[in-house]
């Protein structure tokens, strides 16, 4: 098959979530697109097995490869399987996502349109309505998709569902290796994809459904590591010339604990507004933590993680 006819290269990292990515590949294995423009890529981060039969499995119907890494995390296992990808299009998603039907067929209809400057974020669903925990971490997010909306430069995407043209992606220096957990490292990259003369749009057709089950420990500890992540984020702004911390008005805290009163009906508006003023409290206890884990100074113009030089760097778009 020749290189130049694969328009999507998907990229899954995954991690000792064997059940999760089965679900993922089943997904992907039934997208309605044709086989010959589209890759499978999966990029397994060190875990104890890595899902080698279940990825060989799809290889009689799909070009699905899995690549093996150390365990580095999510930034740079998807800047791995971006590295060895082969489409003009990378296309992330997660081990935890299933990829609805159409969705490299919504995704085509936008690139063609769109040309090769913009990134794609697509519409989540939160496959879990019945557990409050994943339906207030999505609805978190649906709340900042909706305040931030077209807004540069806090505009973003999160990672399980976008799509970056290649080229781009890797004039930027991809993923920020840095950032060592799944928290912000797809807030930095769209802000310097943005930064680099980069589009960002949304595209309310091109949907993953998400089964993240959470508990109160693990949507705790999910906060809480967004928080230690927001301090990754503070410390590449800092790289990029931003002097101070930017804290939001007012009105975005009032419209995040409240945005579940606006948009749930019955018994459940209640605590999951809770939730929502609860993620807030671990998200500064984690970002408090790791400021002071790691030290309080914030140099701008300058990155101590930075040092060698690493990938997510800034950069300029080059222009076809």
């Amino acid at each position: 098959m020749p290189h130049d006819a694969i328009q999507f290269s998907i990229v899954v990292p995954t991690y000792q979530r064997p059940a999760l990515l089965a679900r993922c590949l089943r997904a992907i294995d039934a997208l309605d697109f044709p086989r010959e423009r589209f890759e499978l890529i999966v990029v397994d981060d060190g875990s104890a097995s890595p899902p080698t039969d279940a990825v060989s499995a799809l290889g009689r119907t799909l070009q699905a490869r899995l690549l093996c890494a150390e365990h580095g995390g999510p930034a740079a296992a998807r800047n791995a399987g971006a590295r060895g990808a082969l489409g003009r299009y990378l296309v992330f998603t997660d081990d935890d996502c299933a990829p609805h039907r159409d969705w490299l067929r919504a995704i085509d209809r936008h690139v063609t349109t769109l040309g090769p400057s913009a990134a794609i974020g697509g519409y989540t669903v939160n496959a879990l309505a019945d557990n409050p925990y994943a339906s207030a971490s999505q609805g978190i997010v649906d709340f900042l998709y909706e305040y931030f909306g077209d807004s540069a430069p806090r505009q973003f995407f999160t990672s399980n569902n976008l799509v970056v043209p290649r080229d781009g992606f890797l004039d930027i220096g991809g993923f920020n290796e840095t950032f060592p957990l799944a928290a912000a490292e797809d807030r930095d990259l769209c802000e310097r994809w943005a930064a680099a003369g980069g589009e960002l749009r949304f595209a309310a057709d091109v949907v993953v459904d998400h089964a993240h089950a959470l508990d109160f420990a693990r949507f705790n500890r999910q906060h809480f590591n967004y928080g230690r992540g927001a301090f990754d984020l503070h410390r590449s702004r800092a790289s990029r010339g931003s002097t101070s911390l930017a804290l939001e008005p007012a009105r975005f805290y009032v419209g995040l604990v409240t945005y579940p009163l606006r948009r749930e009906r019955g018994w459940r508006r209640v605590p999951l507004s809770l939730l929502h003023c609860w993620s807030q409290v671990a998200y500064a206890s984690g970002y408090f933590f790791e400021r002071a884990r790691r030290g309080w100074t914030v140099v701008p113009g300058r990155d101590p993680a930075s040092e060698p030089p690493r990938p997510g760097s800034s950069a300029t778009l080059r222009r076809p």
